[in-house]
Formats: C-alpha cells, sequence, structure tokens
C-alpha cells in the first residue's frame, strides 16, 4: 500500500528535473511511495527525461494550465495519506520524505525547509529560495499535507490574475485555507530540499520586483499575513522600509533646500543612513564590483517600491 505520494509539477525543466527525480528516487522511506510527475505543457525533454527516470514515478500531462492545477491534477490520482509537494529545480535530502511524514503525525500541514544548492556560486543577481521558518506563505518547494485536508478544502486555486511572469499566489492561499479550515500546521527544518541556483541577470533581478504588485492582493486576501510575515504590520521587509524612509528624506531634502539654510536642509537626508547601512552590508564582499551591486539593488529596491505603491492603489489595501 501507498503510504505516500510526492508531486512535482515541471514546465520546460529538463535543466534540472533528472536530479530532483535521482533525489526522490534515493528517499531513505521506510514504507511504499509514489513519484508523480505532471508536465504542465514542457516544449524541451521534460517528458522523456521523467519517463527515463529511476524509481516509482508515473508521469502526466496536461496544456499549460499552472503549477496550481498540475498540483491538483497529481493530487486527484495519488493514492498514499500523505501528499508531498516539491519543485522540478528542487533536490531533497535523501531524509526529507521521512521527516515530512514523521511531522505530521502532529500536525495536518507541515512546511519544509529549503536553501540554495550546496557547493555552487551564487553571484549577486542569481535566484534560488531560503525558507527558514514558517512565514505564512506555505512555499510548495518543501510541504506536506494531509491527504484528507486537501481534498477538504480543495485543494489549489489559481485566484489572481497575473500577467508579470509566472502564476502565484495558490500556495499561499492553500495554506491559509486549511488554517481556517482548522488545520494544524508545523515547519520541519529537517524535511530539507536544496533549490537550484539559477543564473540571472541584474536587468532579470531588477525586472523580477515588478512582481511584488501582487503582494497587497495577497494581503487583502489574508490579511493575517501583516501579523506574521509582513514587518511592523505594513511593510514587506525591514529593508524596504529603510528604503521608503530614505527616499522620503531625500526628496524632502531636496525641496527643502530651496528654502532653508544648507545645514538644515540636510536634517531629512539622515533619514537615508539606515537603507545605506543595508546597503554596504549587502554589497561588502562584492569586492571591486560592489559599487555596480549596491546600485542595481538600489534600482531593484525602487522598482519594488513603485510595484508595491501601484498594487495597494489597485486593491485598496496598503503594503509598502
Amino acid at each position: 500500500m501507498v503510504a505516500a505520494s510526492v508531486i512535482v509539477p515541471a514546465r520546460d525543466a529538463a535543466a534540472t528535473i533528472g536530479r530532483t527525480l535521482a533525489a526522490l528516487a534515493g528517499q531513505d522511506f521506510p514504507d511504499e511511495y509514489e513519484v508523480i510527475v505532471v508536465d504542465d505543457g514542457s516544449t524541451d525533454e521534460t517528458v522523456a527525461i521523467a519517463e527515463a527516470a529511476p524509481g516509482p514515478v508515473s508521469v502526466l500531462s496536461q496544456d499549460g494550465r499552472g503549477p496550481g492545477e498540475a498540483r491538483n491534477a497529481g493530487g486527484r490520482v495519488a493514492r498514499g495519506d500523505i501528499l508531498a509537494f516539491t519543485d522540478a529545480d528542487c533536490f531533497p535530502a535523501r531524509d526529507w520524505l521521512r521527516a515530512g511524514a514523521a511531522a505530521l503525525r502532529h500536525a495536518d500541514l507541515v512546511q519544509g525547509a529549503a536553501r540554495p544548492e550546496d557547493g555552487v556560486p551564487l553571484r549577486p543577481f542569481d535566484h534560488t529560495i531560503w525558507i527558514v521558518r514558517e512565514s505564512g506563505l506555505y512555499e510548495t518547494a518543501s510541504l506536506f499535507v494531509r491527504r484528507e485536508l486537501f481534498t477538504r478544502v480543495g485543494g489549489f486555486e489559481d485566484w489572481l490574475d497575473v500577467r508579470v511572469g509566472k502564476r502565484l499566489g495558490e500556495d499561499v492561499w492553500f495554506g491559509w485555507k486549511a488554517r481556517r479550515a482548522g488545520a494544524r500546521t508545523a515547519f520541519c527544518e529537517e524535511a530539507l530540499v536544496e533549490h537550484a541556483v539559477l543564473p540571472r541577470r541584474w536587468y532579470e533581478f531588477v525586472g523580477e520586483r515588478r512582481r511584488l504588485v501582487y503582494f497587497p492582493a495577497l494581503v487583502r486576501r489574508i490579511p493575517e499575513l501583516r501579523r506574521l510575515f509582513l514587518w511592523a504590520r505594513l511593510f514587506v521587509t525591514p529593508r524596504a522600509a529603510a528604503f521608503d524612509a530614505a527616499a522620503v528624506g531625500l526628496a524632502a531634502g531636496a525641496v527643502c533646500a530651496f528654502a532653508l539654510p544648507p545645514a538644515t536642509a540636510l536634517l531629512p537626508v539622515l533619514a537615508a543612513l539606515p537603507y545605506a547601512r543595508f546597503l554596504t552590508r549587502g554589497v561588502a564582499h562584492q569586492g571591486r564590483h560592489a559599487p555596480k551591486v549596491a546600485l542595481v539593488h538600489a534600482l531593484a529596491d525602487a522598482v519594488g517600491l513603485a510595484a508595491l505603491a501601484w498594487g495597494s492603489l489597485r486593491w485598496r489595501t496598503v503594503i509598502l
């Protein structure tokens, strides 16, 4: 009898899915388990790699309906009482499934951990993820749920109309649907995956911040995020708060320069010092590239503030 079903949505993941499935084939799990890959309209060799992978792997296909519906499709055919979710660019540790299943003995929904792939240099603008606590986002890089609960709350729901980048928010909403249905939640540090380090150019790094436009929509639907995720219930991070203060201080200093003595006009500029500390600490190890990296990070923070401001207006929920 299958005890656990691991569900892996995948789209154009040929570069990484082979390693993902090899890691899943080598799980130190005492009971029978299955791995379900749901291909979401790939145009590369994702399906061929998955079909040739070792271990108890089956492959489903759908026509590009997004990762949420891919996970739902896997959940519908899963035979295990435990559903474990990871992504096609994640490499689970050998005891990942065992640890996540053990944590479900005392919970209904378990957030696992994630960190960048070990031994791979992480350049300033590369993409990867860290999950170090239960933040309220319920990220599916490493997520475990009882099948009964998954079915009862209706699985994942693509409720947000996303026009910048890939779809998002379905995992956050799934977690909160479960919590609102009375689910006990937990974080399991031992249920660890390593996330691939994916190269990203500086302008892609900056452009990614445009997706913050959707964060106010998340908070409007899930007000609990103000308490659990946001800093001071208003800012996405302490760094964002420091950038906002710096922007206001510099603008005020520019205005005051026309009406006040120079020494007085400089006072509002002091509000930029906390952000300057964030910026210098973040690039201190970049050597001669530090000025360029700092400039790109400042530009990205400006794009992020603009996106959050627009999203706050659009969804009438203020997040900065």
